[in-house]
């Protein structure tokens, strides 16, 4: 197959019963003419005879091992630099995600002219933010500052050379694989870099609260777990994200439950009911002023009012389900049980 996208470059793509997003995510990547391999973690759907169909390579995982995003990835890239020896660059992509137009040429010229960078991402964009809420709050998610930065996501372009020498993706993770990898980029001194241009477009397809819930339990699973991994080494990943999550539950729901146990005792003492609604509100009002705070900060990455509220307001929910997956992480560390995937998608 010629790679007219790049001689250097060959792809990574990683699903899960995707079904039509798998499917426009390579078509786009076949479309550049480079070699790839779509690893499949089990799929009910078709999806490893769809990949075959178009010319790609197809990995299996063995079932017997339990599925996580950062395994499916390293089988990948091992794979890809097996059956194409002479790739130098391995461009990762979800199978969620389809490439945007000219964005494998420009991430290619990137890392070109700037040998000490490791891994360069762009703009992920949602595809829908119009179908749900949650899926505008991850439109506001993927939009982050440009230049260098601490970490990419499931999508970017990395150097073999660079992933080689760290041994690619903790495949014990169920989540955070990609920001752990690049902090052991970083540490040997690769750089990790955003550039201005529109990458791939995503389709999380959230469109209902317990998707949402599930997602947000993964995400407090996996920063606990990163967070414990990093934490006697020069930076602690995810280690405020816990400490928040920890702290302002437990206290929230103090809040709340003194002030229905002093309204159930306003019945036999009225006088209870002055503090049961000052505690009452006083808690309400701290969760409101938080969620404005950071609606407040994220404005100009949501666009407008209304998603920067629906940002805010969702991040502070977050904590909940973020919380218990903290809760079940340290559960599972101390039965000696081995993570989990955590699914969320239908």
């Amino acid at each position: 197959m010629k790679n007219s996208a790049s001689d250097k470059t060959g792809f990574v793509a990683i699903g899960r019963n995707e079904g039509e997003r798998l499917k426009q995510c390579l078509a786009s990547v076949c479309a550049t003419g480079a070699p790839a391999v779509y690893v499949d973690s089990g799929s009910t759907d078709g999806s490893q005879d769809f990949a075959r169909s178009l010319g790609v390579e197809v990995l299996t995982l063995d079932t017997s091992v339990p599925f996580t995003m950062a395994r499916a990835r390293n089988e990948g890239w091992k794979l890809l630099l097996k059956k194409w020896p002479e790739t130098e660059w391995v461009h990762f992509v979800d199978g969620d995600c389809a490439l945007a137009e000219g964005w494998v040429a420009n991430a290619s010229a990137f890392l070109l002219a700037n040998p000490p960078v490791a891994a360069v991402c762009g703009r992920r964009r949602e595809r829908f933010p119009e179908r749900s809420v949650f899926n505008r709050l991850c439109e506001t998610e993927w939009n982050t500052p440009i230049g260098e930065t601490k970490s990419c996501g499931g999508d970017s372009l990395m150097r073999r050379s660079a992933l080689e020498e760290v041994g690619g993706f903790n495949e014990s993770l169920i989540a955070g694989e990609e920001p752990e990898m690049c902090l052991r980029l970083r540490e040997t001194g690769w750089k990790i870099w955003r550039i201005d241009h529109d990458m791939t477009f995503h389709d999380a397809a959230i469109l209902h609260w317990n998707q949402w819930w599930r997602r947000n339990l993964r995400g407090g699973y996996g920063a606990a777990d990163v967070a414990a991994r990093t934490q006697n080494r020069k930076e602690i990943l995810f280690g405020n994200q816990v400490t928040s999550a920890l702290r302002w539950v437990p206290s929230f729901s103090a809040g709340i439950s003194l002030c229905a146990l002093l309204s159930i005792a306003g019945i036999w003492l009225p006088f209870a009911l002055f503090p049961a609604a000052v505690f009452g509100i006083s808690t309400v009002a701290v969760f409101f002023l938080q969620a404005l705070r950071i609606a407040r900060g994220a404005r100009s990455r949501a666009g407008g009012f209304r998603p920067a509220l629906e940002y805010g307001f969702l991040t502070v929910l977050a904590k909940f389900p973020q919380y218990l997956g903290i809760l079940k992480y340290h559960s599972d560390k101390k039965k000696n049980l081995q993570a989990k995937l955590i699914e969320y998608k239908q």
